[in-house]
């Protein structure tokens, strides 16, 4: 389609919906926006609340939403017009002219096939084993500061590195359209500042940029016009410094407002006030682990107590949650001892995982996963139903299958499902990456509520300093220079 090489390319969508799979009389659609515009060298951002049809959108424009869900509307790519629900007319554009960032590159990648092939796989005129394809990997590798991770396997990717890898597959193709699907998730600021290089670059090298984002810091790092999305529709839209500096919609202001340097909730104080009981839930005895030749902790030892609050911080890679399942003995270490409390015995040290899918059976309904947990713990049938209330979802939510639901709604019934067995410890591991700021604050408010009101000890990864200030009291860091440090009430001694 030569009409797409123009330099003038432009993408409108007009009267796009997306109707739920069974509708039931009076639900809304899961999209309803009339009018989207997306001009060159003017990113457009998508934000709003989990589960308000930012991704459905990105799907639906990109025309790989699931068979059981068919759009409706048009999209027009420079004078080319497109039927939304016509699955087949853009196949031929993908990769070539319109390419998708996924919301989980960790996940999108091919386990078993070696970086540099994945990427040279969507270069213009590939051929298996094609000398040329591998070689324009190799240099779009060393662009993005990935020089040596062409031989490596994804599961040995930070966060960040897969998220470059990533879009080095997305975008070797030439596609000026490009579509990202939340990529701010569990990344570091580091790796979201270089995140945000490229994004810019491509828009200001005159590339058409839709992004998908609950990190209102990023929308503002991309600049260009933002739409806010609640409830399938679009609730104020415009220029990025206008909307997010003096917005005229109540719900936009709520998410403006929720950042957790603002949060001021009755449990930041109980947790400083409150002192530390008891002999400690887990202890941490000089214990060390590395993967390969790679250090990622060593002589390290900590003490949590119930009524602790600590975040573990750094950078990608560093070894965060590595540390938080060692303290869990979820994992084992080359040197040193971790012990665990009588108190802490069946299942009342509890993990909320990065990724709340790999928690859930994939083919099994939400409710019998949740009954699994009473049954086996002894819980309250009722909590489940109040706690889903305090999180802001239906009963019938549990209903579905883990796909059926965002990742926002499903991290929140993690939350829940951890909640049920009254823990002495929760290990949260970036629990709230998913969530915009509007859920997260709602989200981690009932978290630590139940935190504050049993005495339980939290032990926090994340890499928002904000969040940490506002929910933590101690701090342990770590990073790839200065190995870690424990941080409590202010002061920093070396391990």
């Amino acid at each position: 389609m030569t009409d797409l090489t123009m330099t003038d390319l432009t993408l409108s969508g007009h009267d796009l919906r997306v109707p739920r799979a069974v509708v039931r009389h009076g639900e809304t659609p899961l999209v309803d926006v009339a009018d989207l515009q997306v001009a060159p060298g003017r990113p457009l951002t998508i934000v709003g609340e989990s589960g308000s049809g930012k991704s459905v959108l990105a799907h639906a424009l990109m025309g790989t939403l699931p068979p059981e869900l068919v759009p409706e509307g048009t999209m027009s790519i420079g004078p080319a017009r497109f039927d939304l629900a016509d699955r087949r007319g853009r196949r031929h554009l993908w990769g070539h002219h319109v390419a998708l960032l996924p919301q989980e590159p960790a996940l999108a990648l091919d386990p078993t096939m070696r970086v540099r092939h994945q990427v040279a796989e969507g270069a213009p005129g590939w051929r298996p084993r094609s000398t040329a394809a591998l070689r324009l990997a190799e240099e779009r590798l060393r662009d993005l500061g990935l020089a040596n991770a062409g031989s490596a396997y994804p599961h040995t990717l930070s966060g960040g590195m897969a998220q470059r890898v990533a879009y080095a597959a997305a975008t070797i193709g030439g596609a000026r359209i490009l579509i990202v699907d939340e990529p701010s998730k569990g990344l570091d600021p580091g790796s979201l500042d270089r995140l945000a290089d490229l994004l810019t670059r491509h828009s200001a090298e005159g590339g058409l940029l839709v992004t998908i984002t609950h990190d209102l810091r990023l929308a503002r790092r991309l600049g260009g016009d933002v739409l806010v999305m609640r409830e399938a529709s679009v609730v104020e839209a415009g220029p990025v410094e206008q909307v997010l500096s003096a917005s005229a919609d109540p719900y936009t202001r709520r998410l403006v407002g929720a950042e957790p340097s603002r949060w001021r909730f009755p449990w930041m104080t109980v947790g400083a006030a409150r002192p530390a009981e008891g002999e400690p839930v887990v202890a941490a005895e000089a214990i060390a682990k590395s993967y390969g030749e790679t250090p990622l902790f060593d002589d390290l030892s900590v003490e949590i107590r119930r009524g602790e609050r600590w975040a573990v911080t750094g950078p990608s890679g560093v070894g965060k949650t590595t540390l938080g399942n060692a303290l869990l003995r979820l994992t084992a270490l080359d040197r040193g001892a971790v012990r665990h409390s009588e108190v802490a015995r069946g299942g009342r040290l509890q993990k909320l995982y990065q990724d709340p899918a790999l928690s859930f059976p994939r083919r099994v309904p939400l409710a019998a996963a949740m009954r699994d947990v009473v049954r086996r713990h002894g819980a309250e049938e009722g909590r489940v139903r109040s706690l889903l209330s305090e999180v802001g979802l239906p009963l019938d939510v549990l209903d579905r299958r883990p796909s059926q639901v965002s990742g926002g709604e499903l991290q929140r019934i993690a939350i829940v499902r951890a909640m049920l067995t009254r823990p002495v410890l929760i290990f949260a591991d970036e629990a709230t990456s998913r969530l915009d700021l509007a859920s997260q604050e709602t989200t981690m408010d009932i978290l630590m509520t139940e935190v504050a009101d049993s005495g339980c000890a939290l032990l926090l990864v994340t890499h928002d300093v904000d969040l940490a200030a506002a929910t933590t009291d101690h701090r342990l860091h770590l990073g790839p220079a200065d190995g870690a440090a424990l941080d409590q009430a202010g002061a920093s001694v070396p391990v």
